[in-house]
């Protein structure tokens, strides 16, 4: 599945820095992009009933989450007849008919299959009808049931199957087609006045058993044959390609049947179904068919062309990496009005929310193409990683969707080489999950499948640390094997285990033989002991360098110090630690530190001598150095800091603030990184100053630390903003490097946070030219995310009104993202109450972004009270309606949270846990113990750093 979008990257930037003016903070920024590829802390959440009061103790087959090992199913017959008009009751319905045939391994007198929100016709009195296939003879069915923990259909015979022999399970059943937006649900949308209605469906992870009833495991694989049937002026899609399409005649209503070619063996999450009125554009590559589909004015527009453009190559380009040809007839993708997730690589059917896949060529920013982008990169890489080969269980989710977020950079770059896209995945991925896997309530890698039972269990796997940090160690993998001999192991895995199902070792046995083919090659352990390390414990190490001495350790680095680490190790939380590092600027040969603490003499320095490690962030650790070591790094940095890469610079900032956050150097070290800025002139070392001061902000902007740090903000930002309005020629051209555009974003929000004369006017006067002639918006697609927020944020209920029917009226998915977004910007407390109101009404917000809305509200400084009240009294409310279905809801937790930094705040947030726990949290379970443990190191730091952050800067202000 996809990463996870909720507002364009550009709007999070600017997000981030309107909370220092009281407004929002710097988790916008990772809502906005993760980007939790989040592709992706991107997943669905889970339809298990609340936590019981009392524990459950399984005692019959049923009882238990996995299925029995007996039976296998090989293939699937699906019928499904999709109603798109309300019945009598108001209800939109589905009927479908499945068949499957299964084999049978082991004897059993039991059939247990996936089955939920469905209602059975009966055959003779039982909810299913068994026959056999061959020589085979069928047992009588003796008694059928559903039960609804497990959601199981339980089928109970009068004799046992036979082992060896093969056996049909037929059942007709009906479901609703809610707008619940999972399993097989309803979609709807406005065109030309006249209300849409669209079919669609989100199998992953545990939803496909409320579409048919399924064998709903990664592991049981099979081949379907789908039969849709629709009304005559819609289209059916489904994996494969349509096969044959009729028009007749069935209960008196006249119907198209669209059949499909069957599948290839797949899982059924994968299995993906729609019936809808849009429309397409198309492509062929080497006899594989290529199609974009969406709304028809969207399609109409051109906003599916770009996305056309890119698939192609992208295509081509993993076929290569991996040296396998693309296993299908066809790559549909479809844009959908509503949808849960950010994308979700059905196999040959890949659906999206429509701001992942579709561009305006004229209305869409550089972030909405640059989202595009790698957001179809990473669903196609998974047509061949996940979906060809998939894990046999979810425990071992983060490398499926750990891979596709590190290649997905890897494809995005084929499609658009000049952006230099490999390098953002230190923003995007590496410091984003460093936050996350530095909390002692993180988890490892890979679980143990015993840790990942029921269908909530499964949707908490969908996170920060699956994504991100999965990308991170392949990328450290890939970079230490180097590239060749990881895409040659990886060929080889694939080929081997091509339609089947694996677990993670395969993949490192694989890798293993392409190391031992390439003598060139030395690392120090097998490829299995140094992984095992980073997958099977949770964390990563801080690695000290003491170039007095030429000492290095490590040690596992934890944002509170005082925190403690329940999870025990069976490696003592030692890691095997690739380190390329370079020494006054020369590259040297990569050092392993395999043990807490060696002596490598190279790296011994005195004099104008400096050295830096983790040259370009290639290793999943962060750097120390002796005071020495820092303040020759300082030197450079304030002299001539182009001597360091860009990302290095960005590594600096990133480490310093974080090691201070930890009590491992003095806070006023990590400001002292910042102080060259006034010379930088590069995006990353400005966003990772941003991310960083926005921890500041977050802690002291309702204190008196406040005004001296707008003040030295003030002064750093001055020439930033000067440079780009000269490089602009006073804001009426649009920078050409791509980072460029972002970084000018980031001059320009940063300058109206802080009052840069002249910025807000700016902001102001071309809000109002837009205000003044609605059908004419001349302000830049790049700077809307930042020109929306600003004025809603300095104006009032005109400003706002505005915006919520610019919302109302929006055509383009990205645009009415940038408003929703800006509208979460006021500092009308009634108005944020009004918007807050709004997210439990989906005729005003729809289902899928509600509660990323309460997040943004909860973001600004005023809203962050009134969002965190609304949620308290509507928990029930807002669980029952968002916790089942919304991929973001662990983030509103956490999100509201994020500011709190005193006692009361921590009470409250343990009292709100107490008070709901017959509720229950559902996925948001770890986020929750996750913001307690954050909400007390908060409380440490602001005590402990309050007036050495305030008289620094008051000092460096002036």
């Amino acid at each position: 599945m996809g990463k996870v979008y909720y507002i364009s990257k550009n709007v999070g930037l600017g997000l981030l820095l309107l909370a220092a003016i009281a407004l929002t903070t710097i988790l916008a920024l990772s809502i906005a992009y993760h980007k939790e590829k989040m592709k992706n802390q991107g997943a669905s959440e889970s339809s298990v009933p609340a936590a019981p009061t009392t524990a459950f103790t399984p005692k019959d087959p049923w009882d238990h989450y996995r299925l029995p090992d007996a039976l296998v199913p090989v293939s699937y017959r699906l019928n499904l007849w999709p109603r798109l008009q309300p019945n009598e009751d108001g209800m939109y319905i589905f009927t479908g008919q499945s068949s499957v045939i299964f084999r049978c391994v082991k004897e059993t007198d039991l059939i247990i299959i996936h089955a939920s929100k469905l209602n059975f016709t009966t055959t003779d009195g039982h909810q299913a009808k068994l026959s056999g296939v061959g020589d085979a003879r069928a047992p009588v069915i003796q008694k059928t049931f559903l039960v609804k923990r497990t959601e199981y259909l339980v089928i109970q015979l009068r004799r046992k199957l036979t082992a060896g022999a093969t056996y049909l399970l037929e059942t007709g059943f009906v479901g609703e087609l809610a707008d619940d937006l999972e399993g097989f649900y309803r979609s709807e949308y406005t065109q030309d006045g006249v209300k849409k209605v669209v079919a669609t469906s989100q199998m992953q992870a545990t939803y496909a058993r409320q579409a048919f009833p399924c064998f709903d495991e990664p592991a049981m694989k099979a081949v379907f044959n789908v039969t849709i049937v629709h009304d005559p002026s819609y289209v059916a899609l489904s994996n494969g390609k349509e096969t044959d399409i009729s028009e007749v005649v069935i209960e008196g209503v006249r119907v198209k049947v669209t059949t499909f070619e069957p599948t290839e063996r797949m899982s059924t999450y994968l299995l993906a179904f729609i019936v809808s009125d849009f429309d397409h554009v198309q492509s062929s590559q080497n006899n594989l068919l290529i199609r974009i589909w969406a709304k028809r004015t969207a399609i109409a527009d051109s906003q599916g062309d770009y996305a056309l453009s890119v698939t192609g190559p992208i295509l081509q380009f993993f076929e290569r990496y991996y040296n396998t040809t693309y296993p299908l007839s066809k790559s549909d993708q479809i844009a959908l009005p509503d949808f849960s997730n950010g994308a979700m690589e059905n196999w040959g059917l890949v659906t999206y929310r429509e701001t992942a896949l579709l561009f305006d060529p004229v209305l869409s920013s550089t972030g909405n193409k640059e989202r595009v982008t790698t957001v179809i990169s990473h669903e196609l890489a998974h047509m061949w990683f996940g979906n060809l080969v998939t894990l046999k269980w979810w425990n071992d989710l983060w490398l499926n969707e750990g891979f596709a977020s590190y290649v997905e950079y890897l494809g995005a770059d084929y499609a658009e080489p000049t952006w230099n896209i490999k390098d953002q995945i230190i923003l995007y991925d590496v410091h984003r999950v460093f936050a996350v896997d530095a909390l002692a309530s993180s988890h490892p890698l890979s679980r143990r499948e015993d840790e990942v039972n029921d269908p909530a269990q499964i949707s908490e796997m969908f996170n920060t640390i699956s994504y991100s940090k999965g990308a991170a160690v392949i990328r450290m993998l890939s970079e230490f094997l180097t590239e060749p001999v990881f895409a040659r192991g990886l060929s080889s895995y694939l080929n081997t285990f091509a339609f089947g199902n694996t677990v993670y070792t395969d993949l490192w046995d694989h890798l293993q033989q392409a190391v031992d083919n390439t003598p060139s090659l030395h690392i120090p352990r097998s490829i299995g002991e140094i992984m095992n390390r980073w997958t099977l414990q949770m964390g990563f190490p801080v690695v000290t360098i003491d170039t007095r001495t030429g000492s290095v350790t490590q040690k596992h680095f934890l944002l509170d110090p005082e925190s403690v680490v329940d999870r025990p190790s069976q490696f003592n939380y030692t890691w095997f630690v690739p380190i390329k590092w370079m020494k006054t600027g020369v590259e040297q040969q990569q050092y392993w530190l395999l043990q807490n603490t060696d002596t490598h003499r190279p790296m011994s320095a005195s004099g104008s001598d400096w050295v830096l490690a983790n040259t370009n962030v290639s290793g999943y650790f962060r750097v120390n150095y002796d005071l020495d070591n820092w303040d020759r790094l300082l030197t450079l940095l304030n002299t001539h800091h182009q001597a360091l890469s860009v990302i290095n610079r960005a590594q600096i900032i990133d480490d310093a603030f974080n090691l201070a956050r930890a009590k491992i150097i003095n806070t006023t070290l990590a400001l002292k990184t910042t102080k060259y800025l006034s010379k930088e002139r590069e995006y990353m070392p400005w966003e990772s100053f941003q991310r960083n001061l926005g921890y500041f902000i977050l802690m002291f902007d309702r204190t008196e630390v406040y005004g001296a740090l707008q003040a030295y903000l003030k002064k750093q930002v001055q020439p930033l903003f000067e440079h780009f309005r000269t490089l602009t020629a006073n804001w009426t051209r649009v920078p050409e490097g791509h980072t460029d555009k972002y970084n000018q974003i980031n001059a320009i929000w940063i300058a109206c946070s802080v009052g840069v004369e002249g910025c807000r006017e700016l902001i102001s006067s071309w809000f109002r030219q837009w205000m003044d002639n609605p059908g004419r918006n001349l302000i830049h697609p790049n700077l809307k995310g930042t020109v929306y927020c600003v004025a809603v944020a300095f104006g009032g209920a005109e400003e706002w009104d505005f915006a919520w029917r610019m919302f109302k009226n929006s055509t383009l998915a990205s645009e009415a993202l940038r408003l929703r977004a800006a509208m979460a910007c006021t500092k009308v407390p009634w108005l944020l109450n009004r918007y807050l109101e709004y997210t439990l009404d989906p005729t005003k917000i729809r289902k899928q972004d509600a509660t990323s809305t309460i997040n943004l509200i909860a973001q600004n400084v005023v809203g962050m009270p009134l969002a965190w009240n609304f949620v308290r009294a509507k928990w029930s409310d807002i669980y029952e309606l968002y916790g089942k279905s919304s991929f973001s809801f662990p983030n509103l937790v956490s999100g509201i949270a994020t500011r709190f930094s005193t006692e009361f705040e921590l009470q409250e947030l343990k009292k709100f846990k107490e008070e709901n726990q017959d509720v229950g949290f559902g996925s948001a379970t770890m986020a929750l113990e996750q913001a307690i443990e954050k909400t007390k190191a908060n409380i440490k730091w602001v005590s402990e750093n309050k007036a050495e952050v305030l008289r620094w800067f008051t000092e460096e202000s002036t």
